[in-house]
């Protein structure tokens, strides 16, 4: 993905399109970035970024702004259904989150967990495994660092392990981890979706790019993720606190 010349629209200026904004901008592209909150409710460190040649928008992105931009990045906060996001589409923008622009620089293997419960204790612990395992470990996403400010320090030789909330997984669409988790799912957000369903749907995208030489760790207690598993292009592995599982 050449960013060398892009114009692109972040929207959302906290954690990771600050992050974004850093990232897309050590790569030459053009970056603007966008919120609803007035620009004196910005944290000290998104308004810097003016000082670095980003332009500052609070407020909803203008129209002809909307009509030239090459990529919009869209932080987790913003739903993606939002009118600017759809009118950039149109426009003919690739619209995508913080996480699949950080996913096609990253170098070496992906561990992806995600669940209403229980996701940053298990991010957590991966990453200690993994280190006590002697391997080359960097842990963020949800947890921590955004996972476009990973990018420069990761390895081919090395594993990112990420935790990933629904509203990251909505916007991704070449993201594959090597090991996808799905801890449980439980009624959440439901502000953001119409039914629980669909905020299953959103979880389930963590499986989406993956392939037979990947595997999907699956909870074999919780009826909603225990019933993916025959879907799944991945390995299946699954787990239980209540029951021997065969794998």
């Amino acid at each position: 993905m050449e960013l060398a010349g892009k114009k692109v629209l972040i929207i959302g200026a906290a954690r990771s399109g600050i992050a974004a904004a850093r990232f897309l901008l050590g790569h030459g592209a053009i970056v603007a970035l966008t919120d609803q909150k007035p620009l004196e409710k910005w944290t000290p460190e998104a308004v810097a970024l003016k000082e670095s040649g980003v332009g500052l928008l609070p407020g909803e992105a203008p129209s002809w702004l909307l009509d030239q931009l090459d990529l919009v990045v869209v932080s987790p906060g913003v739903p993606a259904t939002i009118i600017p996001i759809h009118y950039a589409e149109r426009a003919g923008a690739e619209v995508i989150g913080e996480v699949e622009l950080a996913a096609r620089y990253l170098k070496g293997r992906i561990v992806a967990i995600t669940g209403s419960n229980g996701k940053t204790t298990t991010t957590s612990l991966i990453g200690e495994l993994l280190r006590d395992a002697g391997l080359t470990v960097q842990v963020g996403g949800n947890i921590g660092k955004a996972l476009i400010s990973m990018v420069e320090s990761s390895r081919d030789d090395g594993w990112t392990v990420a935790e990933l909330s629904s509203f990251q997984l909505e916007t991704i669409k070449t993201f594959r981890p090597a090991i996808a988790v799905v801890l449980n799912v439980t009624p959440n957000h439901m502000d953001r979706y119409e039914t629980f369903n669909d905020y299953a749907a959103a979880k389930h995208r963590i499986f989406m790019n993956q392939t037979p030489e990947d595997v999907a760790v699956l909870n074999a207690d919780d009826m909603t993720v225990s019933s993916w598993a025959s879907g799944l292009r991945a390995r299946v592995v699954s787990f239980s606190v209540r029951k021997e599982v065969e794998n």
